[in-house]
């Protein structure tokens, strides 16, 4: 039931089995109510049932059926009856009498014998009081109904920006993909070698992170998974290395080892484009830039392209250093054949220190059975679904 402030008169509903009662309090409240006046609780009862309005209820308390408090229990249970006050008309004055009809739910006592300006007074007070108290919830239940839509549209909004997003990162994963894997394809390496090496990333960065306190900070969950994302852009740089240097079936001389070298700054040059082509430095952009520039950085400064030792080696280029050895040394090649994990894992040992972080080169060495099952899992004759 809905209510709003109107000019027309409120509806006052009485019960009280004394008629000289119900005289009184008629002629009292006339002039300003509309005055519904009861001696029977059931034909009382019937009005409410009715749906007819009410803007304040004054009950009597000592009755011959149902007293005002059976009444009161009555009412309070009627959702449409919520905001509408109840008054008791008693003789009962006692604080106990008091604390048993306000905790049914009334809202206040007037004593008998009756002053006639206290009751107007209440009359209208409490009239006033309920009507503003619908007012004030109809307004909540309209707000509350507009911030159920505006959230469900916020949801549904959201909803379609998270699609939106998972399908631009699955786009921008396939595209690093393609264009990485065009890179490989020119030295003579597969997709696979793009799995495997960014997987090999992903596991190491994890273990180091559960396991050693020296990279717990450095490697959290966000830095990972950029880890993971950007690991297969790491020799992007091939794509300026003339072909008789990149798939040279014998050694290289010296002149061409050091344009082999490039593919290194190259890389890094192509990455530094593109983070100037998004008007600045990116999470992604920024570690795919370390790992592609220093992963052929060696621990003891005799790497390239700029010589870098210790700590002074990204910590992402260390990582893919490890991983990107390990599968050179167990892939076949038309230059060369593959070497098993274990004679692999043995020349990553010796390297200890001096071409990798001991630290990582340890942990290597404690998952390399995870490394193994990656190889198999990603092999070149493997078919991704």
């Amino acid at each position: 039931m809905s209510y709003l402030l109107i000019a027309d008169k409120p509806d006052v509903l009485i019960l009280d089995d004394q008629p000289e009662n119900l005289h009184i309090l008629t002629d009292l409240l006339m002039n300003d109510f509309r005055v519904h006046p009861f001696s029977d609780d059931s034909k009382f009862l019937a009005y409410i049932a009715s749906g007819k309005p009410a803007d304040l209820i004054l009950l009597d308390v000592i009755m011959p059926n149902r007293d005002g408090y059976d009444i009161c229990a009555i009412l309070r249970k009627n959702r449409d009856l919520e905001h509408v006050p109840i008054v008791f008309l008693t003789s009962l004055t006692s604080a106990e009498d008091e604390r048993k009809g306000l905790d049914l739910g009334a809202n206040d006592y007037i004593g008998k014998p009756f002053s006639p300006g206290l009751v107007l007074a209440r009359a209208k007070h409490h009239v006033e009081l309920g009507r503003t108290l619908r007012i004030i919830a109809d307004q909540n239940a309209n707000l509350d109904r507009k911030v159920r839509e505006r959230t469900a549209e916020l949801e549904q909004a959201n909803a379609g920006l998270k699609r939106k997003s998972e399908e631009l990162e699955r786009a921008q994963d396939a595209t690093i993909i393609a264009f990485s894997t065009l890179a490989e394809s020119r030295d003579n390496e597969t997709g696979m070698h793009l799995r495997r090496t960014q997987n090999y990333v992903r596991e190491l960065a994890s273990a180091l992170s559960r396991s050693h306190p020296r990279f717990r900070q450095q490697l959290d969950d966000e830095t990972i998974a950029l880890l993971y994302k950007s690991a297969p852009l790491h020799d992007i740089g091939k794509v300026a290395i003339p072909d008789n240097i990149l798939l040279k079936p014998g050694k290289l001389t010296v002149e061409e080892f050091e344009i082999m070298k490039t593919h290194a700054t190259c890389g890094r040059d192509a990455i530094v484009a593109a983070e100037k082509g998004v008007g600045g430095s990116s999470s992604f952009l920024r570690c795919a830039h370390e790992i592609a520039y220093g992963h052929h950085e060696k621990w003891n400064g005799s790497g390239y392209p700029q010589g870098l030792c210790g700590e002074s080696i990204p910590l992402s280029a260390r990582i893919m250093a490890v991983a990107d050895v390990y599968d050179a040394l167990i892939s076949t090649r038309v230059y060369k054949a593959g070497m098993p994990h274990e004679k692999a894992v043995a020349i990553i040992r010796e390297g200890r220190g001096s071409h990798f972080d001991p630290d990582i080169c340890d942990q290597f060495l404690l998952i390399q059975d995870e490394f193994a099952r990656i190889a198999e899992q990603f092999s070149d004759e493997a078919v991704l679904p």
